[in-house]
């Protein structure tokens, strides 16, 4: 069962508005949302933590998120979509 959450994220990957990837956000220079994957490691939650900082973005956990961007094993996706990033916070924010 596909989320509307996890529905939104393959409109961004479809769209060009995600990035994928750890190191590979760790690159974005600008970034509406964060969204993890709770079983991050330690070492990568802190990664993640500097770069919620440097980006001044909200960061939320999706469980398999992996599966929702259609990349098995992705921790961490880079939302660059601003309506998109809305969509998302409005469907697994707090």
């Amino acid at each position: 069962m596909r989320s509307k959450a996890a529905s939104y994220l393959g409109f961004a990957r479809r769209a060009g508005k995600l990035t994928l990837g750890v190191n590979a956000a760790a690159t974005v220079k600008k970034c509406f949302l964060l969204v993890a994957d709770p079983a991050v490691g330690v070492n990568s939650r802190k990664e993640i933590e500097k770069q919620k900082s440097r980006l001044g973005c909200r960061l939320l956990f999706l469980e398999d998120l992996g599966e929702a961007v259609g990349k098995p094993g992705c921790m961490l996706a880079a939302v660059r979509d601003e309506n998109l990033a809305a969509a998302i916070i409005g469907e697994i924010g707090e």
